[in-house]
């Protein structure tokens, strides 16, 4: 029997992600709305109560909103919002972060999609205090940049209509200059870190893509952390994963830059050690699809671990 599914909020632009790679799936009914009900509180709370899963691609207020019509308790929740990421009795949905994450996904009636950024951050900065090599407390400042999907459709209309009053030129600008974003507290609670980190966003004139990056200076650390040390840390964190995987030292030190778009259209997640053992200094840098990793694709991944499925059915678009 097809395990329903109704996305709440499919037209967004992860929502239309996620439903393009489930198109084709012939083991799930979708239960959709028309335009005329979409937004009818008794229809739309009737699709939520009737689904197996319910995916969430709203805004937070309105995901929150949504989590509470759900009064039958045999549907199963995956919020791709930010709403729900530090809430006690949401799961994580990053598969790879911890040896048990995919047994709590699998069992989970409530998993909570991390964010794009925390993808990266929290993937190169857990293995080290884990390890023990960065400590709980240090002051950690995370730097990224995003390709303007990321933003949703008012940001995808700054950079692409030209009719829009608050259409853009610029080629890159930073935001979250009063140093709060909802990813901050995300990155802190499952990175592990005491204080919060400093985070730096900045947004990229091209649609989709992303670079994550962690600055260490590997002299200030307790310890005498070698950039060795580091890499084989994060490296033995995703050893054998199918979809995070961590650059040799050797592809590593070839490179001389990295595209933001390199990852584009998958659900991979790659990480670099850029590493100066002479300066005692590393560049943590994580790339991956802001819409891919960071979103749609791995929502794919944590509904097909709760179905019991291969979890890499339809994570990728088709070409």
């Amino acid at each position: 029997m097809a395990t329903k599914i109704f996305i709440d909020g499919e037209a967004g632009t992860t929502g239309l992600q996620i439903r393009s790679r489930l198109d084709q799936r012939k083991d799930l009914e979708f239960i959709r709305l028309g335009d005329d009900v979409r937004k009818d509180p008794a229809a739309r709370k009737a699709a939520l109560n009737s689904a197996d899963i319910v995916v969430l691609c709203l805004p937070d207020d309105a995901a929150k909103e949504a989590a509470g019509l759900i009064e039958n308790p045999a549907v199963r929740v995956i919020d791709a919002s930010s709403a729900h990421r530090t809430t006690p009795g949401w799961v994580y949905g990053l598969p790879e972060m911890t040896e048990r994450q995919r047994q709590e996904i699998s069992g989970a009636s409530r998993v909570t999609n991390p964010g794009c950024y925390p993808t990266g951050a929290v993937s190169l900065i857990r293995p080290l205090v884990r390890g023990g090599l960065l400590p709980a407390d240090w002051p950690v400042t995370v730097n990224a940049i995003s390709g303007y999907s990321g933003g949703g459709k008012q940001m995808i209309a700054e950079f692409e209509d030209e009719t829009s009053p608050s259409y853009t030129h610029v080629p890159y600008r930073i935001y979250a200059m009063g140093l709060e974003h909802k990813h901050v507290e995300e990155i802190r609670v499952h990175g592990e870190l005491t204080h919060r980190p400093l985070f730096a966003p900045a947004v990229g004139r091209y649609a989709q893509g992303m670079i994550v990056e962690v600055p260490l200076q590997l002299w200030a650390l307790p310890g005498n952390v070698t950039v060795a040390q580091v890499h084989e840390a994060i490296a033995e964190a995703y050893a054998g994963e199918r979809f995070v995987s961590v650059a040799a030292p050797e592809e590593a030190a070839a490179l001389k830059t990295l595209d933001p778009e390199g990852l584009n259209g998958t659900n991979d997640l790659k990480l670099f050690v850029f590493g100066n053992e002479d300066r005692k200094q590393v560049r943590l840098v994580a790339l991956l699809d802001n819409l891919g990793k960071g979103a749609s694709a791995q929502a794919v991944q944590c509904l097909n671990i709760m179905l019991g499925i291969d979890e890499g059915t339809g994570v990728e678009l088709a070409s």
